[in-house]
């Protein structure tokens, strides 16, 4: 049996604390993993309370797809499952992560991120406008007669901001693996002189 593929009684420390690197990558690996998989799951449930949400009484019938905002919403809820899905599996499955890896994760965590927070937020001006109404441009409330909706409405973006919160914390993780794991690009000048790649 080979020294790589186990580890004498009378370890050496160097062994034992790349035993326990092993053990900590494993644990921050399923850790990761795990916070990917949850904000598929909840951008799948936001996505089918808003896709059902629809009223009709004697006052008329109101649905989603009436809203600009809600049906940004719903697009970028799939886009944000989709995204969660594929990164958990890749995080899954890799055991280590190069740089290039270690980059994707980086700007698309904070690219989802970001593209969640906006359909959230505009979704809850709306919703704020269907409560309250504003005169100022003529915008009237509609809660009172279409009660069901915005409740409907409320907890879909409810969901939404969960799952900010959760792509929050994965671009922390990704922008902590990335910046810790991985040294600024550098260069060589003619004279020797190291330089970061990013200066001019």
């Amino acid at each position: 049996m080979s020294k790589e593929s186990a580890i004498p009684v009378g370890s050496s420390p160097a062994e034992m604390g790349a035993n326990e690197a092993d053990r900590s990558g494993s644990s921050m690996r399923t850790v990761e993993t795990l916070l990917r998989i949850l904000p598929m799951v909840l951008c799948v449930v936001a996505l089918v309370v808003m896709l059902k949400n629809s009223q009709s009484n004697e006052y008329g019938s109101l649905s989603y797809s009436d809203l600009g905002a809600f049906r940004y919403l719903v697009h970028a809820s799939g886009i944000c499952a989709g995204y969660s899905l594929l990164s958990a599996i890749a995080a899954a499955v890799s055991r280590q992560t190069n740089f290039s890896m270690a980059w994707a994760f980086f700007l698309l965590d904070q690219l989802l991120t970001y593209i969640i927070l906006a359909a959230g937020a505009i979704s809850t001006e709306v919703v704020y406008l269907a409560y309250k109404g504003d005169t100022a441009i003529t915008w009237s409330e509609t809660c009172s007669s279409f009660g069901g909706f915005c409740r409907k409405a409320t907890a879909s973006i409810a969901i939404t901001f969960i799952v900010t919160l959760c792509y929050a914390g994965l671009s922390l993780i990704s922008s902590y693996r990335l910046f810790s794991q991985f040294e600024a690009p550098v260069a060589y000048t003619d004279k020797g002189i190291e330089i970061a790649t990013f200066q001019t």
